[in-house]
């Protein structure tokens, strides 16, 4: 049996194989266990094998890889239109290789385990940042119930907690849940500063986020993230890149006439987020004489409102990291505008 192509739809233990011969034709299908899945393909002879691009992909990648077969991950979404009527484990792996037959369609790099070890740490300083809201959120909930409220912001939180403490008409068993939920912040704001310590050593030390550290608006954080998480490579230009991250604006044109919506927010929702809130930074204190304020930003903020033009430069911003990484050039900064 000669097979052209094998996909693979995957789960947590068992895989489904759906293979096709040169005229794609289906020759192969059938489920394995995973512990099957390297002896099988160990046993067959090098081929296309064919995943969705997720995070355990990227490991049987690097297996399949050794054992001498030529390996492609596709992005889910490109994937989904290929799908039949009726979803199942066998016309997932068939909608994969359908997807894989066609000449134009983009996939995804295989990443090595020191690449998804780099940006480990920071997945878990996002899972980190994420619960410290949420205990905030819940906390000032909670002092709601009591009516004790107080502005926004972790620089409010230590004020929140002594005016609960200090009401003598809230219930003693409340003030003790209060003073809990106050060390459980007081944790986790010590785990996210070590963690930033952690990634400020690295970017000391990489040279591409101290190349990237230079354009206004992107901090250590955002420079040494990107420089973990973004290969230049991958993408054919600084707008492919910006679209990736969902910082281009949807389309919906037809019979000619050219329509545009909102930013699509496809992509790495935490590199756009960062790349945002750098941008409401520049956009904050951008006045005539400022280092950051370029003549197009000034012109912008007189016809547009702040946020809108916070995603322009944010989608401005994006293009500058991929030439910059693309080129290895250090940023060169705008003529100030009078």
């Amino acid at each position: 049996m000669e097979v052209k192509r094998v996909a693979i739809d995957t789960s947590k233990h068992v895989f489904t194989l759906h293979g096709v011969d040169e005229r794609e034709r289906p020759v192969l299908r059938r489920e394995l266990r995973r512990a099957q899945v390297a002896g099988f393909f160990a046993k067959l002879a090098p081929t296309e094998v064919v995943f969705e691009a997720c995070a355990g992909s990227h490991y049987w990648g690097r297996v399949l890889g050794g054992l001498g077969h030529r390996v492609r991950l596709i992005p889910p979404q490109y994937v989904k239109p290929f799908v039949k009527r009726a979803k199942n484990d066998r016309n997932d792996a068939e909608a994969i290789n359908e997807a894989a037959s066609r000449p134009t369609m983009r996939s995804v790099p295989v990443k090595t385990a020191e690449e998804q070890a780099a940006v480990l740490v920071v997945k878990h300083r996002e899972m980190l940042v994420r619960q410290r809201t949420q205990a905030i959120n819940a906390l000032r909930g909670h002092a709601m119930e009591f009516g004790v409220v107080v502005a926004k912001g972790e620089q409010n939180v230590g004020m929140l907690l002594a005016m609960l403490g200090e009401d003598a008409t809230i219930p003693a068993a409340a003030r003790e849940m209060v003073a809990e939920m106050g060390r459980h912040i007081a944790d986790l704001e010590g785990k996210v500063e070590a963690l930033d310590r952690q990634l400020l050593e690295q970017h000391q030390t990489n040279p591409i986020s101290r190349l990237l550290v230079e354009i206004p608006g992107v901090g250590p954080i955002t420079a040494i993230t990107m420089a973990l998480t973004v290969d230049p490579a991958n993408f054919e230009s600084g707008r492919h890149f910006a679209a990736w991250l969902g910082l281009t604006p949807k389309e919906h044109s037809t019979g000619g006439k050219r329509r545009l919506g909102g930013i699509s927010k496809a992509g790495n929702e935490r590199l756009r987020q960062l790349l945002v809130v750098g941008a409401m930074a520049v956009v904050r204190f951008a006045k005539p004489g400022k280092k950051s304020a370029s003549a197009w930003l000034l012109r912008l903020l007189e016809r547009k409102p702040r946020k809108l033009v916070a995603v322009a430069l944010a989608n401005k911003m994006a293009r500058i990291v991929w030439a910059m990484m693309a080129s290895g050039e250090a940023y060169r900064r705008q003529p100030v505008a009078s």
